[in-house]
């Protein structure tokens, strides 16, 4: 679900109640004003959730959840690190690399978008949780 879009319409449609409540342009665009920072708030609160329970999960006792986000990227970065034998393998035999680059494509393929932004969502959260507790000086 988008919510993103969600309220982003429903800010423009209030946008135009507002335009027709408030024939004066100067009471509309503080009326606006008001509505975007009404909006920016929630959005923050949102954000200050999301963080806290990404925190709450890297500073858990149980090893498996406090480990399974480093561990996936850790994951992550050995596939992309796959790409330096790929880089010899193809020197040797062309053919072959292009058979191996096609079937991962196929393979990446297959996985839900979805998927890949609850990987972007979980490497930010992690980098910015990560960030967040090195500039507190966190060990």
């Amino acid at each position: 679900m988008d919510i993103t879009g969600i309220g982003t319409a429903v800010v423009g449609i209030t946008g135009k109640i507002i335009d027709k409540l408030f024939p004066d342009p100067a009471d509309a665009a503080r009326a606006k004003i008001e509505l975007m920072r009404m909006q920016q708030e929630g959005e923050l609160k949102e954000f200050e959730v999301r963080m806290s329970a990404i925190i709450a999960e890297a500073n858990s006792a149980d090893p498996w959840t406090s480990r399974a986000r480093p561990s996936f990227l850790y994951v992550v970065y050995i596939i992309i690190l796959a790409a330096i034998p790929m880089g010899f393998l193809h020197a040797a035999r062309p053919e072959m690399a292009s058979n191996v680059a096609a079937g991962f494509k196929s393979w990446l393929d297959a996985i839900p978008s979805d998927m890949w932004m609850l990987f972007g969502a979980g490497y930010l959260g992690y980098t910015g949780a990560r960030t967040l507790d090195k500039h507190k000086k966190t060990p």
